[in-house]
C-alpha cells in the first residue's frame, strides 16, 4: 500500500476547487447583473431627459 491510500486527499482538493470555480462564477454573474443594472438605469435616464427635451421643444 501507498501512503495515498492511508489518506487521499484528492476528494477534499477537489471540493475546494469546485467551491472557488463557484464563488467565482457567482461573483462574475453578480458582478455582470450590476453593469446591466447600470446600463438600464443610464437608458432610462436619457430617455427621460430626451422626452423633457421634446416636451420643452414642442411648447416653446
Amino acid at each position: 500500500m501507498t501512503e495515498r491510500d492511508w489518506y487521499d486527499d484528492s476528494t477534499a482538493e477537489q471540493a475546494k476547487r469546485t467551491a472557488r470555480m463557484g464563488w467565482t462564477a457567482i461573483l462574475g454573474v453578480t458582478g455582470l447583473m450590476g453593469v446591466a443594472a447600470i446600463a438600464a438605469i443610464v437608458v432610462c435616464l436619457a430617455a427621460a431627459v430626451g422626452m423633457v427635451y421634446v416636451v420643452m421643444a414642442i411648447t416653446r
